[in-house]
């Protein structure tokens, strides 16, 4: 009898070295597909993410890098469903192209969060909720400011020459801020778009481009550029090329994300405008995953605030105090 108990209790013992632990066993597995690194903004969006999700906050986040392929995003959503996650986290390289890899994850009964950049589907039930900015919104900012400045400097409706550069083609960022662009050129006849450049959104993209396109001669007014680090690429060609870009009567350069490295852009003079676009999500993540596991319904969408910079409105302490 002795002997059975004895058995009985090492088997307990070797049955609980084997089985989670507390901690283990109440962690929320999240699979999140993230674009890329292509960019200041998407690192910091990743960092965000990564800190929100992270073991001490009652995660196990699996991370899966795209590099820009939305091929390599559909294959981490099926693994992700493979390995039975409790929920999804896209941040999606284009709209469009979602459909069937999200019926997977809705008929595995896996929750999937939209970040960033939003989708075009057929169902929006195949997505739980999404959280992100306006982009057509940060596009208007710019345009606002642009037709305020021509205004105040006795410049309105002079024939302005825009050079547009612009992110990944199908974006949502691309479509909106884009969008912007195009109603603001209607509304503006003297305004012209003389070369739109593909830069999706990487410095190095850009720099070859606006450096090739400079060879043409062309005037250039203001330079539309979707993001921060395009418009890095676009400084750096003109500052080899010997022109002067930001002031008064010099090529005008409107950026969008505000990382601090362009914050600092544009209070040396070399950007005139940064529109806002936050990318510290990883909260606003977790805030909504919380929501479902309380058995609670998120909003389908969550925009988030943002603001837009001249170099009047900066400030040292500004830039410094710049989470990203």
């Amino acid at each position: 009898m002795k002997k059975a108990l004895v058995c009985l209790l090492l088997a307990m013992l070797l049955a609980s070295c084997g089985a989670p632990g507390p901690e283990e066993e109440h962690l929320i597995r999240v699979g999140f597909s993230q674009v890329g690194s292509e960019s200041d903004w998407r690192i910091a969006n990743t960092a965000s993410m990564i800190a929100a999700l992270s073991e001490a906050n009652g995660y196990e986040l699996l991370f899966d890098n795209a590099k820009q392929r939305q091929e390599n995003q559909l294959l981490a959503i099926r693994n992700f469903i493979q390995q039975n996650v409790d929920y999804i986290v896209l941040a999606p390289i284009t709209e469009s192209g979602w459909d069937d890899v999200l019926q997977e994850a809705k008929s595995n009964g896996i929750p999937v969060i939209i970040v960033d950049r939003r989708i075009a589907v057929s169902d929006d039930s195949l997505y739980t909720s999404w959280v992100g900015s306006d982009f057509r919104e940060e596009g208007e900012l710019a345009i606002s400011w642009l037709e305020a400045f021509l205004q105040q400097h006795s410049r309105a409706g002079e024939s302005l020459r825009i050079l547009h550069i612009q992110g990944t083609e199908g974006a949502t960022a691309q479509i909106g801020r884009t969008a912007a662009l195009e109603h603001a050129i209607r509304r503006h006849p003297e305004w012209e778009i003389i070369g739109v450049l593909p830069g999706e959104y990487t410095e190095a993209k850009s720099y070859e481009l606006v450096r090739d396109f400079l060879k043409t001669e062309q005037d250039i007014d203001v330079i539309y550029s979707e993001n921060d680090n395009m418009s890095f690429g676009a400084v750096r060609a003109l500052e080899e090329a010997g022109i002067p870009c930001g002031g008064e009567g010099e090529i005008m350069v409107l950026s969008f994300d505000a990382v601090r490295r362009a914050l600092e852009f544009c209070r040396d003079g070399k950007i005139s405008l940064c529109v806002e676009c936050n990318p510290l999500h990883g909260p606003r993540v977790a805030a909504l995953l919380q929501q479902l596991e309380n058995g609670s319904t998120p909003a389908k969408l969550t925009f988030v605030d943002e603001l837009a910079f001249d170099r009047e409105m900066l400030t040292d302490d500004m830039i410094r105090d710049r989470e990203y």
